[in-house]
């Protein structure tokens, strides 16, 4: 590279000396002003992405992510809530039996039908309860695992609109995003 530089400037010399002008950026005269404008330039470029543009991905992504979290703690409740019913259940399910048990004992045939049917009733009850919590926390979990490829796609497509001043096409974004999530 600096032989090609040393080149350039004695071919632009010789240009000089044959009372023509050289190609002004091989002209070894305007380097010092080259040097100065590439480093005033990139300096500016340089504050504009720290002070404007990294913050801003930066605040983006920040808010993404609580709301990720936000959402994880949600699916996290309702799995407690659903945990919670089950040994509710289970505790229910006991004191049915030892119920039925002494009754039993009194009258074996009219106890246990009644305790079956009672039994029955808490079970599907429960059931679904269970089922409904199992697929309120499935939504939930879903939705903020579909959203993660949504907000994903919008971040690059709002980073690459934002570095490019160009917005790229939707489905390009999208086919990115799925391309790393799998």
């Amino acid at each position: 590279m600096i032989l090609s530089l040393i080149g350039t400037a004695h071919a632009a010399d010789a240009v000089k000396a044959e009372g023509g002008s050289a190609f002004p950026p091989f002209d070894a005269s305007t380097f010092p002003g080259q040097i100065f404008w590439l480093v005033l330039i990139f300096g500016a470029l340089y504050t504009l992405m720290s002070k404007v543009a990294l913050p801003r991905v930066s605040e983006i992504l920040e808010t993404r992510a609580a709301k990720i979290d936000g959402d994880l703690q949600s699916a996290a409740a309702m799995q407690e809530k659903a945990r919670l019913a089950g040994e509710a259940y289970e505790k229910l399910l006991a004191d049915a039996k030892a119920n039925a048990q002494s009754i039993g004992q009194k009258a074996k045939d009219a106890a246990t039908s009644a305790a079956d049917q009672q039994r029955k009733v808490v079970e599907a009850d429960t059931n679904q309860k269970i089922a409904t919590s199992e697929a309120n926390i499935a939504k939930a979990r879903d939705a903020a695992m579909g959203n993660v490829a949504s907000i994903a796609a919008d971040a690059a497509a709002e980073i690459i609109k934002r570095i490019s001043g160009v917005a790229p096409k939707a489905d390009d974004v999208k086919r990115a995003v799925a391309s790393i999530h799998s």
